[in-house]
């Protein structure tokens, strides 16, 4: 499964880290949110290296929608609510800041991706929450209102609209900034230690190391394993869809997205917490929305995502932790990886430069709320029941009861394990522990995967690992 972005967009590869170097800052993944961070380092006169274990832009940023916008679903009146309306008007600044960086940086770097400036649209069944939204959004100074119709083909009372936003091709866009920059892909690190950072093909010792890694892999200091979920979701790309005009999102649990590029119609939907997907079928659900939307539209490509959550919903932007002042962290983006990346480069810009930057407490990493106390709680839980379900439950199925192209765990000669068989009835077995921190996998049906129900690590049928915060393959 390919993202229209990976079959529209070839990268040129890079070589592999070799032998010891020394630097004054080095990013660790080379996705928007690392390549962002090293490009304002570099321009503020930090040396910077990025060091990346697979492709440059090859975790996330090549399965985002690519939506530039401060409009993060109905979240103005809600943040008001929690955060007072102090903290929600910097939140939302900061990310406005990030649309118009955007802007800038592509303008004055000339970069071909495919750039186009619109409006943004969260639709919903419930127009007196609209309208609420609307009058937040304004209060905050955000050039916003309530649209009573839209373009897209969905049963809503409307939407609230944010004028300005933007739209791209994140790796057309990514590949032209790389261009400017040291990035050594296929060099996974093992480990940081203080001011060192070591690879399976070298070791870097730098002043300053920036985790940029979608998932922090470092569980001590920092315990970000315990104040952050991850969720999955996924996108088809068909023609003879709808020529767009804005980008679409809902509000609630079972909503779609919509957006334009080119000839083609991005639909996105099915989210659902990572390991939480054994019923499967949410590629075959969106297909048939598609299919209800547009009767003549043709499959491009479909693809999926993952985002990290936090508590509040803020990503964690800032130190790493204050036992290690000179490590930096940039996680918990939720579905604004865009905006958030663009925000996450400014102000560890701004922290390792010794700059003031009036957003960043809002971000800080060491903030704590009762709110997040809930999610943690509630996080805790998951990974309770993942770890006792590795060690008390009992499956029923066998490798002879399970059917072709479906995987589940497993009695395996006498022991439990993870088992995919292939329509031709070859037998996929893996130990199905998460090699993280122990949690037992579940079988992903719609992208062939083993997730794990705790924080979100992912690994192919073989075995070999998709998505961290896991660092080693199981076997």
């Amino acid at each position: 499964m390919e993202s229209i972005w990976s079959k529209t967009c070839k990268l040129e590869q890079r070589s592999a880290l070799r032998g010891q170097i020394q630097t004054e800052a080095v990013v660790i993944g080379a996705g928007m949110a690392g390549i962002l961070t090293a490009y304002q380092l570099e321009r503020a006169g930090i040396r910077t290296v990025v060091l990346e274990a697979g492709r440059i832009g090859g975790g996330q940023t090549k399965n985002t929608t690519a939506k530039i916008t401060s409009q993060h679903g109905l979240f103005c009146h809600k943040f008001i609510e929690k955060k007072g309306k102090t903290i929600a008007g910097m939140y939302v600044r900061a990310n406005q800041s990030a649309v118009e960086e955007y802007k800038r940086l592509i303008q004055e770097e000339k970069i071909e991706c495919d750039f186009e400036e619109t409006s943004s649209y969260v639709y919903s069944k419930d127009e007196r929450k609209l309208k609420e939204e609307a009058e937040a959004a304004e209060e905050l100074g955000v050039l916003a209102s309530y649209a009573k119709h839209i373009e897209i083909p969905v049963d809503c009372a409307g939407a609230v609209r944010f004028e300005h936003q933007a739209q791209f091709h994140p790796l057309k866009f990514i590949s032209a900034l790389a261009d400017k920059l040291t990035v050594y892909e296929n060099t996974r690190v093992q480990k940081a230690e203080n001011n060192m950072v070591i690879t399976d093909s070298g070791t870097v010792k730098a002043d300053k190391i920036i985790f940029a890694t979608h998932y922090p892999f470092v569980n001590f200091p920092g315990m970000y394993f315990l104040r952050m979920h991850q969720q999955r979701s996924y996108v088809l790309a068909v023609e003879n869809g709808q020529k767009l005009e804005g980008m679409y999102i809902g509000d609630g649990p079972d909503s779609l997205s919509f957006r334009q590029y080119g000839q083609y119609t991005l639909i996105g939907g099915g989210s659902h917490r990572t390991g939480d997907n054994k019923a499967g079928g949410k590629y075959a659900a969106l297909r048939r929305a598609a299919n209800g939307f547009y009767p003549q539209n043709r499959e491009a490509a479909c693809w999926s995502a993952q985002d990290c959550i936090t508590g509040d919903s803020i990503p964690f932007i800032g130190r790493y932790s204050s036992s290690r002042p000179n490590w930096f962290v940039a996680s918990g983006f939720k579905k604004w990886g865009m905006t958030s990346s663009m925000v996450s480069a400014m102000i560890l810009r701004d922290i390792i430069c010794g700059a003031e930057n009036s957003y960043a407490n809002v971000f800080s990493p060491a903030r704590f709320s009762a709110e997040e106390l809930l999610q943690i709680i509630k996080d805790g839980g998951k990974s309770v029941s993942g770890l006792a379900k590795r060690f008390f439950h009992i499956p029923l199925d066998t490798v002879n009861t399970l059917r072709p192209d479906h995987g589940s765990v497993v009695r395996a000669d006498g022991k439990k394990a993870g088992v995919y068989k292939s329509w031709e009835n070859k037998v996929y077995k893996v130990d199905n522990v998460c090699s993280h921190l122990g949690c037992q996998l579940e079988w992903n049906p719609d992208e062939k995967t083993w997730d794990c129900p705790c924080h979100g690590s992912c690994f192919d049928h073989n075995g070999k690992l998709k998505e961290g915060p896991a660092q080693q393959e199981i076997s």
